[in-house]
């Protein structure tokens, strides 16, 4: 047993947050949260995480979304004889048809599609799958791993060395996207994984209306310091304190524990046995062998070859008695299927360190500060108190270079101010 295991239900824990932003009339995006719903079932499939960002005028590409977010999952647990990245790669295939069909059947709808992301936890590691900008990153202590490849106009032209990374020219439009389900009948998906998964591993997953707004080391630094629940709260405020220019939605999973091995009623998978698995349960060749040895050191045994025999059949005895240890030890946990053709896609795509220090915390503390000018400013009613106390606080972390704790004060004032500003009544003088 591994110390301090965790079982299937509670090895992670998760939040989610979808938000409208400050500038549309409707929520185009969508998420799905599908957990195994036995022991059985995660060993088969795994706990399904799912983002998707719409795109079409009136309510198409709310719709597009849903279709995505409701249709994917429901394949990948139909497919339940296939492994699950083909289980996966199958299901966005079918979602992509149902809304390119849909879209197809109605003037309203045609050409809409979405964006999607897939994150399935299984016990051989995290697998993504995804088609379009939206996002899933991997945070393993102070290094931001991008798991995804954008496929956008941008990434393409960097990818292709038709650009320098991260040098984007004002010509060239940042919210083109070269791959959605549903506007054309094919779809190319890719397939990521799998990565192992390791006790503090934090895995986020949202639509460009966060990462178009929020810098991939502010998310560093805020997976860091807060928990699930907090941390999707205060990256959504970031985003909407920046215009909140489109539909907001993220998903923080955090690994609390080791993963234990499964009871033997969960051992059943719909994986194909490893070689090493299928060598070491069916091939009959070495028990033949000893049962053989057995037989001869009998007849030379009848014969009145003493000695021989009690050679043979000492040799016979000891071989078959190692491969029934070797065959039927319990003790330690069966091995857990491998992969079935090997590791999937190029990912990571983009990594990024960010250890906090003090050029971090000043960001942070300069948006909390411009937040206070902008409440006096306006007469905001705000629980001042509250405030000054997550601001001192965060000072005087800061004075002990307690870093991460000040990151965590500072959002936490954040985004109590905009909670503030969300339910309070404005004063007029």
């Amino acid at each position: 047993m591994v110390d301090n295991a965790a079982s299937w239900k509670n090895f992670i824990e998760y939040a989610k947050l979808t938000d409208i932003g400050l500038r549309r009339s409707n929520n185009q995006d969508s998420f799905a949260v599908v957990l195994a719903g036995d022991e059985q079932e995660f060993y088969r499939r795994g706990h399904l995480f799912l983002v998707a960002d719409g795109m079409g005028a009136h309510a198409a590409g709310e719709l597009a979304s849903k279709l995505s977010a409701t249709g994917i999952p429901h394949t990948y647990h139909k497919l339940i004889d296939r492994p699950p990245p083909e289980a996966l790669q199958q299901a966005f295939v079918e979602a992509n048809a149902n809304i390119h069909g849909r879209g197809q059947a109605n003037a309203e709808f045609q050409g809409m599609g979405t964006t999607t992301c897939v994150l399935a936890l299984l016990p051989e590691g995290a697998v993504v799958a995804h088609v379009g900008d939206s996002r899933v990153y991997r945070l393993r202590e102070h290094r931001l791993e991008q798991l995804t490849f954008d496929h956008s106009l941008v990434w393409e032209m960097m990818a292709a060395g038709q650009m320098p990374k991260g040098e984007v020219p004002a010509f060239v439009p940042k919210n083109i996207i070269t791959r959605s389900l549903g506007p054309h009948p094919d779809v190319q998906v890719d397939l990521e994984g799998p990565f192992e998964l390791q006790v503090g591993d934090i895995f986020l997953m949202c639509s460009d209306g966060l990462s178009g707004q929020v810098r991939d080391d502010e998310i560093c630094l805020i997976l860091s310091a807060l928990s699930p629940e907090e941390a999707v709260r205060v990256l959504v405020d970031l985003a909407n304190l920046r215009g909140g220019p489109d539909n907001i939605t993220v998903i923080v999973i955090r690994v609390v524990g080791a993963l234990a091995p499964p009871t033997s009623r969960a051992e059943n998978n719909s994986y194909p046995a490893t070689n090493h698995e299928r060598s070491r349960s069916t091939n009959p060749a070495p028990w033949i062998v000893g049962v053989v040895c057995l037989l001869a050191a009998a007849i030379l045994g009848l014969s009145g070859n003493v000695w021989p025999a009690i050679g043979v059949g000492a040799g016979a005895s000891l071989m078959l008695a190692a491969l029934a240890v070797w065959r039927f030890s319990s003790s330690g946990p069966a091995p857990r299927p491998a992969m079935p053709g090997g590791p999937l896609g190029r990912g990571p795509h983009t990594s990024l360190e960010c250890i906090p220090g003090h050029e971090s915390v000043a960001g942070f503390a300069q948006v909390a500060g411009k937040l206070r000018e902008a409440a006096i400013d306006e007469q905001w009613q705000v629980d001042w108190n509250r405030f000054n106390a997550y601001q001192e606080r965060a000072q005087q972390a800061s004075l002990k270079s307690n870093w991460m704790q000040a990151v965590r004060e500072y959002a936490l004032a954040i985004s109590f101010m905009m909670d503030e500003i969300r339910h309070k009544t404005v004063k007029r003088s």
